[in-house]
């Protein structure tokens, strides 16, 4: 596998993995007719997101097996997962607030826009997270995250982490 594909792989396992609601389901109340293809639909449930965030840190925790002295710099990890779904659930709340009927398509490229930046900037707080647990890991156990990072982007991205 390439620098490049590998690197690609591991952001979408992290970004999958911190972000428990994809991007493509937030405008549902928009009706069929009127909705762009790129129009998210929404996710009522804030506290089963929450809890799959929360299951999400907990797989990753296990499978990387995060020792004592590692934890400090895995709750930094775990601060960045869960700030970045709160970001998601606002983006998310702010839009189902609004009355789908007056909404444009260029509310719609806007919103999308919102969702991906917020996606960007977690990707970007939880890459220098898990740069600083990572590189204090031992060589046994980098391979360990190599290989769960791999093995997450070969079935699809880390959604099933």
């Amino acid at each position: 596998m390439s620098k490049f594909s590998r690197t690609l792989t591991c952001s979408a396992l992290i970004a999958t993995g911190m972000l428990s609601v994809p991007l493509a389901g937030y405008a549902a109340d928009t009706p069929a007719a009127t909705t762009p293809a790129l129009a998210p639909a929404p996710v009522k449930e804030t506290e089963t997101t929450r809890e799959t965030v929360e299951q999400r840190i907990a797989s990753l925790h296990e499978k990387l097996q995060i020792t004592a002295a590692e934890e400090p710099k895995w709750s930094n990890v775990a601060k960045s997962m869960r700030h970045s779904a709160a970001t998601m659930e606002k983006l998310i709340a702010e839009h189902s607030a609004k009355d789908p009927a007056t909404q444009t398509a260029l509310d719609d490229l806007r919103l999308y826009t919102k969702f991906s930046q917020a996606h960007v900037d977690g990707l970007k707080s939880l890459e220098e997270s898990f740069e600083s647990l990572y590189k204090s890991m031992p060589v046994p156990q980098k391979k360990i995250a190599d290989a769960v990072f791999q093995d997450a982007g070969h079935r699809g991205g880390a959604a099933r982490l």
